[in-house]
């Protein structure tokens, strides 16, 4: 079972919320965290995971030999991101902008294109007690994200899985939530957190996936969030309310069911309104 935390935008505590999830489950079962934000990844600020393994991302990046291209244009043609172009009589490989799809390859009649490896990021993985973790490290200037986020995907090996996705609704967020049994959607009750909760509603319900809220801060703002979510049948999955001891303790990479382990039953208690969301 995969369950993704996600958010329509930074800072609304969905890292907060995957973290404290993943150690109270783990008490009971195996237990995976796989850190899919991996522009900025930061679930091990809190797990302080011991990391053993790493392997490296990378995709195949076309290569001109310059002796046998024609300049035909095809490969130009052929490629949906605009990464080929050709000057004179020669092609021109951007490999930035190359998805490593291999179409400009295949469609060369003179056999002038050849593919190397392009590193993008890395992979890194071990445990935080009863908690096995994943976490991807996008490369510095590396614009392509979504390779990598797959690339962590494919590390899941345990039964329960919760992936912490990237914030907003782009590419990346969409490629961590695809296959996804359910999708827990931090907000918070400001007109922001409600802006971006409705952009996150939107995605997960043309991606087809059950979905319910996490409200942090609770108590702090207006009630439109939770207005919105009676009117959109969306159930509020957990209230987590403002509260500064909280603050700080997040703020020190801890974890809130360790710094106040009355609140071990409520993230147990969201686990199990998450299995009940799978059945309507």
């Amino acid at each position: 079972m995969q369950v993704a935390v996600a958010s329509g935008k930074g800072g609304t505590g969905k890292t907060t919320v995957a973290v404290n999830l993943a150690y109270v489950l783990a008490q009971e079962m195996p237990v995976e965290l796989l850190d899919c934000d991996v522009e900025e990844p930061n679930a091990h600020l809190f797990l302080h995971p011991t990391l053993n393994e790493m392997h490296e991302v990378k995709i195949l990046v076309p290569e001109v030999e310059r002796s046998r291209c024609r300049g035909c244009g095809r490969c130009a043609e052929a490629c949906a991101f605009n990464a080929i172009a050709v000057l004179g009589d020669k092609a021109l490989v951007f490999p930035e902008l190359c998805h490593g799809c291999g179409g400009c390859v295949r469609v060369c009649p003179a056999q002038a294109l050849r593919e190397e490896p392009r590193r993008l990021g890395v992979i890194q993985s071990g445990s935080s007690g009863p908690v096995s973790f994943v976490q991807g490290r996008l490369d510095v200037g590396t614009p392509l994200v979504v390779p990598v986020v797959h690339a962590v995907k494919e590390q899941s090996r345990e039964k329960v899985t919760i992936l912490d996705a990237p914030p907003g609704t782009s590419c990346p967020v969409v490629a961590t939530l695809t296959g996804s049994d359910y999708a827990i959607l931090v907000t918070e009750p400001s007109p922001f957190g409600l802006n971006d909760l409705k952009l996150a509603v939107e995605l997960v319900r043309e991606l087809g996936i059950p979905h319910g809220v996490v409200l942090n801060r609770a108590g702090l703002g207006t009630e439109e969030v939770q207005e919105y979510c009676h009117h959109e049948g969306i159930p509020i999955l957990l209230r987590i309310p403002f509260d500064r001891r909280f603050a700080e303790t997040i703020a020190h990479g801890r974890l809130l069911v360790e710094d106040f382990p009355d609140w071990r039953g409520e993230f147990r208690a969201l686990w199990d309104r998450v299995q009940g969301g799978l059945k309507v």
